[in-house]
């Protein structure tokens, strides 16, 4: 009895042992691979004695961050984050009720919802030019540029997560007298809550790559900038480090954005 007490302890953690190195790996999977590949980059440079005008090592690009001081990286780094937040806050103030507008009217849906495809399926960087031409070279255009490229997403997901409320509901609320507004607020809205944070993930996204092109037509400083700057003098480095900053600015934007819909409305996720 005494053997068989004190083999079924290490047999219950040889059991649970693959388990846990199952759990590492799904865990760590992500930054194993990014390190791998940073890995297998490091080593086809050094091995093929590719040139750093065409493709800079990882460590390279880590040496180039030393080329600027962090005063000025920061500088760039403040110019891109200032704008992109700049039309990504302008983006969900105008566009979830422009698409509660859009969902509660259909004769409203009809009229403006093609405007609205039209406007997204124009190059923005076409327009760009014309609006840095309109509005000046200040910040305001940018901002005007971040929130063509980020608000679509957020109005087609209101207005289908709005749309898609269970009829159920809607005649529930209908029975007990709800008006319009307290409908839209406690029964609508919060089920289309799930659509709107995945289109506010993306829109992230959506918004760096706004400022970033803002800054490539009209800028004098921000990470877009940076990069333009760079490449033109052949500092290719230092283009890639920035644009390593921007990836990472866009991840922080990415997980700020779900750190809010999981600490705020954790029930949205489960749904």
């Amino acid at each position: 009895m005494p053997s068989a007490a004190a083999s079924s302890p290490a047999l219950r953690r040889t059991e649970r042992a693959p388990l846990n190195l199952s759990a590492l790996a799904f865990r760590f999977a992500a930054p194993l691979t990014c390190a791998g590949l940073l890995v297998v980059w490091e080593a086809a440079c050094r091995l093929f004695a590719i040139p750093a005008l065409l493709l800079p090592s990882p460590l390279a690009i880590v040496a180039s961050f030393s080329g600027l001081s962090w005063q000025v990286w920061l500088g760039h780094v403040w110019a891109t984050f200032s704008v992109a937040l700049g039309g990504y806050v302008a983006a969900i103030v105008i566009s979830v009720p422009l698409g509660a507008a859009l969902a509660s009217s259909a004769v409203l849906s009809r009229a403006l919802y093609p405007i609205l495809v039209v406007v997204q399926s124009t190059p923005v960087v076409a327009v760009a030019p014309i609006i840095v031409v309109l509005l000046g070279t200040n910040d305001l255009p940018r901002i005007v540029i971040t929130f063509l490229i980020a608000f679509f997403p957020i109005v087609v997901s209101t207005v289908t997560g709005l749309s898609a409320t269970p009829a159920e509901l809607i005649d529930l609320s209908r029975s007990l007298r709800a008006r319009g507004g307290r409908q839209m607020m406690h029964i609508r809205l919060p089920y289309a809550l799930p659509y709107i944070f995945s289109a506010l993930r993306v829109s992230t996204t959506l918004a760096v790559i706004g400022a970033v092109v803002a800054e490539f037509v009209a800028a004098e400083r921000g990470l877009g900038y940076l990069i333009f700057f760079s490449t033109s003098y052949f500092k290719v480095p230092q283009a890639f480090a920035a644009l390593a900053v921007l990836v990472t600015l866009s991840l922080v934007l990415f997980r700020a954005v779900s750190a809010i819909q999981q600490r705020l409305f954790p029930w949205s996720l489960r749904r």
